[in-house]
């Protein structure tokens, strides 16, 4: 059953997604183009178990879905306003101090 996620759910699995550099890197690789697992491995320097947990959390956040090619499954981004959207974070500059923390990192899990 399909349930319609509030504003500040879909945030936040997004932002569960972005959480993760892998994750971030995989994202930005299906905005190029779509691929197989194999591929994207690869690509990325993991090993297809890793990829296979991060491409599970993206599935179960939304962000890809998994495209059957006979025996084969191809990976995309589950819809093109997605990479429009990570290309206007791309566009938005944030200057941080390198080593810089959340000032309460310890008790709201930032860092």
């Amino acid at each position: 059953m399909l349930v319609a996620a509030t504003q500040a759910e879909v945030l936040a699995r997004f932002g569960r997604a972005l959480a993760d550099p892998i994750r971030c890197r995989l994202l930005l690789a299906l905005r190029e183009h779509s691929n197989h697992p194999a591929e994207l491995a690869d690509q990325l320097g993991i090993s297809r178990t890793r990829l296979s947990n991060h491409l599970a959390c993206l599935r179960d956040c939304g962000l890809v879905v998994a495209v059957p090619e006979g025996r084969r499954v191809r990976y995309e981004l589950s819809a093109p306003q997605l990479a429009h959207a990570l290309g206007d974070l791309l566009g938005t500059v944030l200057t941080v101090n390198a080593g810089s923390v959340c000032p309460d990192a310890e008790d709201k899990g930032c860092s």
